[in-house]
């Protein structure tokens, strides 16, 4: 797998642990672990941009042009969504649109849709009920659908609902999509993880047979020296007779 496509993987996992966080953050649950996990996850993808920029720079040196294109384009896709994440995670203030809004949209479609798909006539204070969504604080988008609802007849009322639902679908296939594009990362990571656990204990049991060749050659050494230790006592005791031999000798 080339590298930048781990790192629009890397991109989409990111995406989805933003949304985590502000769902954390809108039922005020601790989000401490959340923030240390994305921001490795950044920096990370900046190493990852880093090392895209450094093969850019060798492929241009080398003169390969057919491969510097796609590397370019490649590279200035993720340094904007590198800094788009970068900016979400810091301010917050834009969170992921593409997957809040499609979840979001998904559950509120279900509760607005018995409500607003109606092809009889009401009264303006109705209507005025009908469209608006529910908020725990009532936004300007909010007033905003509503008189848009309000200048739409039953007909463009259902087409305009039709589009919406139309939309939701496509942001929740484009969701499922990179649901599955992290699914396909995880397994990957789990097929590196084994693979690590599999050289580990490879080196382990290198590092055992090793351990056993130390012991033996210790041991030997070991039987060398008493050896050697032994020798030098008899070498000196037979010494020691042939002085005393020719002492007798000299002495008679």
């Amino acid at each position: 797998m080339s590298k930048s496509t781990q790192l629009f993987l890397l991109a989409d996992h990111i995406k989805l642990s933003l949304l985590e966080r502000h769902r954390s953050k809108s039922l005020d649950v601790d989000c401490d672990s959340q923030d240390r996990q994305l921001a490795r996850s950044l920096e990370q993808f900046r190493d990852g941009l880093e090392s895209l920029e450094i093969e850019k720079t060798r492929l241009e040196e080398a003169g390969d042009l057919s491969a510097i294109k796609p590397v370019s384009n490649e590279l200035l896709v993720l340094q904007k969504q590198f800094d788009d994440l970068t900016s979400q995670f810091h301010g917050f203030s834009t969170p992921v649109p593409s997957t809040v809004d499609d979840l979001y949209a998904s559950t509120s479609s279900i509760s607005r849709k018995p409500k607003t798909v109606r092809f009889n006539d009401t009264s303006p204070v109705a209507s005025d009920q009908l469209f608006r969504p529910y908020h725990d604080d009532p936004s300007d988008d909010s007033a905003g659908c509503r008189r848009t609802a309000e200048t739409l007849n039953n007909q463009q009322l259902h087409k305009y609902h039709s589009q919406i639902l139309d939309e939701q679908d496509e942001h929740l296939d484009q969701l499922g999509q990179s649901i599955g594009r992290q699914r396909e990362l995880s397994m990957r990571i789990g097929d590196e993880l084994d693979c690590h656990v599999a050289i580990l204990d490879e080196v382990e049991a290198a590092t055992d047979r090793h351990q056993s060749r130390l012991d033996r050659a210790t041991r030997t050494i070991r039987r060398v020296t008493k050896g050697a230790s032994e020798n030098k006592q008899m070498t000196a005791i037979v010494i020691l007779i042939i002085i005393l031999v020719l002492l007798i000798a000299v002495l008679k």
